[in-house]
């Protein structure tokens, strides 16, 4: 079968692999429909992990259950099913107690596995035309309608980047009439801000230098800030201190909290300076945080960060240590969520709110492309919205 490969930093390349096979009874194979390139992918794609040449790339997917093994019970061939990124078994003591990002089963190293990623388990990606499934009957959701319908995309989504942006909003505490600050306007920033709104956010504010993917957010019903235009934090501020009925609002001593209450990292440890947009600064987006957050404000930390990266700016950064603003954070007594989502969590009730017309995560893909052009797709995806020709905003591989 054709897949996506990963052959050095910056190079992936399509090549014939062997096809997926039922090593277990609880396993599955999937004829994949669908696959997504994340943000994430980028990261092994830029030489920022240690992945290995050869991997094959991809934890978004979706498709049709193609075999099934004895013991799956729930699924059958020709079903259309999504697949979390995570794989879990599904009775560990992480898993019972909704921790399927942190299996213990799955993964032999440490804690949590998934398809085609670094440090995540021997498992192959699904950037090709079959993937193997295991925990089938756990790790596969089954879906309505046929192959390539009108949900085809919304539904894909759920795989990662829908869950992860309302994972980052429970993270942060996001709901009615809360406020909200998001950097990076990635797929996983544009889907927090729908999430937000979802969950009936009050304000939400997009941060991002691409005025295409800034547009999006606008689209959305988020205000868009583009950071290079002076700290995202002064211009989040002076913006709410514009509102009339805003500060027309405020009792005496209110006005001390002219930031947001929820803040959300979409971006991770490749954030770029806001002074200097061209250079990397991996602690911009906590500093601007930590700024923008009230007193008694939440952070959800979505965005990757990494214990060891070979490419970092400094040496401290190359081990997974970073110089947050802890004093500002303590002194505002502002609680912080991080960590990966736990897919399985969230994907039935963001599969009714699809399903119901509630939500609408395909709204954000840009771009659909034969499994042949994967490697050019690749290319202008880690542009990350800056750069000349077609904005690459989500990026489908249709095997």
């Amino acid at each position: 079968m054709k897949a996506v490969v990963y052959k050095n930093k910056n190079q992936v390349a399509v090549e014939e692999v062997e096809n997926p096979r039922i090593e277990h009874p609880s396993d599955a194979v999937v004829r994949v429909t669908s696959a997504g390139i994340c943000g994430s992918d980028l990261h092994m794609y830029d030489g920022r992990t240690d992945i290995s040449s050869g991997t094959v790339f991809g934890h978004e997917i979706m498709g049709v259950i193609d075999d099934v093994g004895q013991a799956v019970v729930s699924l059958k061939k020709g079903d259309r099913v999504v697949l979390p990124f995570n794989i879990s078994c599904g009775f560990c003591f992480n898993c019972i107690r909704g921790y399927t990002n942190a299996c213990l089963t799955t993964n032999p190293e440490k804690p949590s596995a998934a398809y085609g990623y670094a440090g995540m388990g021997p498992y192959r990606g699904g950037q090709a035309e079959y993937v193997r499934v295991p925990f089938a009957d756990f790790n596969a959701t089954k879906l309505p309608g046929e192959a390539g319908d009108a949900f085809e995309d919304d539904f894909l989504l759920l795989s990662d980047v829908f869950p992860t942006g309302y994972h980052a909003t429970e993270l942060a505490q996001v709901g009615p009439g809360k406020t909200v600050a998001i950097f990076g306007a990635g797929p996983v920033g544009l889907l927090a801000a729908h999430s937000a709104i979802i969950k009936g956010a009050s304000e939400v504010y997009v941060v991002d230098r691409s005025e295409e993917r800034l547009a999006i957010a606008e689209k959305i019903g988020a205000f868009p800030v583009n950071f290079e235009d002076g700290s995202p934090a002064e211009q989040i501020i002076t913006m709410r201190k514009n509102n009339k009925m805003l500060v027309e609002s405020f009792k005496p001593g209110e006005e001390k909290m002219m930031g947001v209450m929820c803040g959300i990292d979409a971006v991770g440890y490749q954030a770029h300076s806001i002074k200097q947009p061209d250079k990397e600064d991996p602690l911009s987006v906590i500093n601007e945080l930590a700024k923008v957050v009230n007193f008694t404000g939440h952070i959800g930390i979505v965005g990757v960060y990494m214990p060891q990266d070979p490419g970092a700016v400094s040496e401290q950064v190359k081990k997974g240590i970073y110089a947050l603003p802890f004093g500002l954070i303590f002194d505002k007594g502002i609680t912080i969520g991080t960590g990966q989502t736990p897919v399985k969590k969230y994907i039935e009730q963001l599969k009714h709110l699809i399903i119901a017309g509630k939500a609408k995560p395909g709204m954000i893909v840009s771009q659909h492309t034969a499994i042949e052009d994967a490697p050019r797709a690749y290319t202008m995806f880690d542009f990350r919205g800056i750069g000349d020709g077609e904005e690459y905003t989500k990026v489908i591989i249709n095997p």
